[in-house]
């Protein structure tokens, strides 16, 4: 799996979500999903476009474990954060608070391992950076 791509068009998609909210919330002048949208851009895309930057700048070895997990758990993490964000303040099916708490903490939980994963690479593979 190229990393560099993966990332790229993932950022691109979330990006692409946080503008049609963001027109959205200007159009209807109801700002009710303003966090979603800003996590939207910044956890999907901007932290998802900087990480694929890094790898392309970087040449983090592409057998890293630690980059596999990384880029996965940012994935998903990003993914869980932001749609169980959506679930817990839009909550669009009644009766299911506990798993909308849920699926919005495990998501942010995750997105947190995957920046620390990013922590990480960055030392263990600091020796591939290069000024």
């Amino acid at each position: 799996m190229d990393r560099t791509r993966f990332l790229l068009r993932t950022s691109a998609i979330y990006a692409f979500i946080g503008v049609m909210i963001g027109s959205h919330m200007a159009g209807s002048g109801d700002y009710v999903f303003r966090a979603i949208h800003a996590h939207i851009l910044v956890v999907g895309w901007l932290s998802l476009f900087s990480f694929a930057i890094f790898y392309r700048l970087f040449s983090i070895p592409a057998s890293s474990v630690l980059a596999k997990i990384h880029v996965w758990t940012s994935f998903l993490g990003t993914f869980g954060l932001t749609v169980g964000m959506w679930l817990y303040y839009a909550n669009p099916i009644p009766n299911l608070a506990t798993f909308n708490l849920l699926f919005f903490i495990i998501g942010g939980s995750v997105l947190f391992l995957g920046f620390f994963a990013f922590l990480l690479i960055a030392f263990v593979h600091g020796k591939h950076i290069h000024e």
